[in-house]
């Protein structure tokens, strides 16, 4: 972790010297991060039309043409400001693709930076079971993802995003609390409740109880 913080300052360093190639290789750095969170976010009706690189490519149009003001401005971390920035690009590519049938900002998450895509509970559950395929009849393996995503839908939203951040997008504390505006006290709290929740759930079903 600390060589990769290095060699991230590094390359902030050298891109805000005016080093295009730099700026190319720090987004490189975190491509894989950042596509991870594009695969949990993307509206599952685009699953088949629009890829996660796609959304990543036009991510970095974006950061190209914003990274002046953000080293101008930003105080936010480099990795922090670039999953922003990918975030509203996802949404921008979810109200150009679905039109009407794409949700209002009140069904997303409210963030303290601007609403973000949330993860669906059926990219979160297929996260999950997607380590037991082939473990069971489909039959089962449906059960067992519907019997997940009821769990889910029934968290707090809030409680369930930082399950999202910390377990999916594997941020740390600091970061999750730096992204919903809470101290990390509050981000622990609820990261503790909402693993307790979602437990309470997966122990009923076997070969789950050991996944988060």
């Amino acid at each position: 972790m600390a060589s990769g913080s290095s060699e991230s300052a590094l390359l902030l360093d050298r891109a805000r010297s005016g080093e295009n190639s730099a700026l190319c290789a720090l987004f490189d750095h975190y491509r894989d991060r950042l596509r991870r969170m594009v695969r949990l976010r993307l509206d599952r009706r685009l699953s088949g039309t629009v890829s996660s690189d796609a959304v990543l490519q036009v991510t970095f149009q974006e950061v190209a043409r914003e990274f002046p003001q953000y080293t101008r401005d930003s105080t936010l971390p480099v990795f922090l400001w670039l999953r922003q920035v990918t975030g509203q690009v996802l949404k921008g590519v979810h109200r150009s693709q679905l039109g009407s049938r794409y949700g209002s900002d009140h069904q997303e998450v409210s963030l303290h930076r601007g609403a973000l895509p949330p993860a669906s509970s059926i990219s979160l559950a297929a996260q999950l079971l997607g380590k037991l395929s082939g473990a069971g009849q489909e039959a089962q393996l449906a059960e067992n993802r519907l019997i997940v995503q009821e769990a889910l839908n029934s968290m707090d939203p809030l409680d369930r995003e930082v399950l999202t951040l910390r377990h999916f997008e594997h941020m740390n504390n600091e970061e999750v609390a730096q992204v919903l505006g809470l101290s990390q006290g509050a981000a622990s709290v609820r990261y503790v409740k909402a693993l307790k929740r979602i437990r309470e759930i997966l122990t009923a079903i076997p070969g789950l109880k050991d996944q988060i």
